[in-house]
């Protein structure tokens, strides 16, 4: 199978199945479940997640585009080098997993929970995550350049690759360490009193 187009797989579950090189074109994966699936450099078009559970599922990369994840959950998913261009992203929650060298440039991730996972050298340059939760996420050698977090939690998350002078930080959430971290990038020399 080489191509999936306009189809209602809407609340279907799926376990260990793999597809490769497959594009999805308009396709309704709303509410779906998936535990254990591979997509494996998968092409996305005007597809359909919302609500949709996605277990140890693996979408290595795969491109989304003009793609609804509302709603979604992904629990212990590696979605590696993964490109997203003009998706939304409502209410998605991340626990676990890895998502590192994924492209988020600009992408609107207001509303969203991103928990205990590896986004290492993820793009988020231009991302808006104003009030989002982004706690214990490795961010090492993430791009952040321009990156809106005012208001976002950002407990135990690596702040390491994040330029203060490009980011919207008013309100942001963070631990005594990542302040000293974020002061330090500044240039100020913290010292105890």
């Amino acid at each position: 199978m080489t191509a999936v187009e306009h189809d209602d797989w809407g609340g279907q579950s799926f376990s260990g199945d793999t597809w490769t090189g497959v594009t999805f074109l308009d396709v309704d994966l709303s509410e779906i479940e998936t535990d254990a699936v591979v997509f494996d450099t998968c092409t996305f078009r005007d597809v359909r997640f919302n609500a949709s559970v996605h277990r140890d599922a693996a979408f290595v990369n795969c491109t989304f585009t003009n793609c609804s994840f509302f709603d979604a959950s992904f629990t212990a998913c590696k979605l590696v080098g993964s490109r997203f261009e003009r998706c939304t992203f409502d209410l998605i929650r991340v626990v676990g997993g890895d998502w590192s060298f994924v492209g988020l440039v600009q992408a609107d991730l207001r509303r969203t929970s991103w928990q205990d996972l590896r986004m290492r050298e993820a793009d988020l340059a231009g991302s808006r995550l104003e009030g989002a939760t982004v706690t214990g996420v490795d961010l090492g050698g993430a791009d952040l350049r321009n990156v809106q977090l005012a208001r976002c939690d950002l407990r135990g998350s690596d702040l390491s690759s994040l330029d203060p002078g490009t980011a919207q930080l008013a309100g942001a959430i963070v631990t005594w360490e990542q302040a000293v971290e974020v002061a330090r990038s500044f240039g100020l020399d913290v010292r105890p009193d």
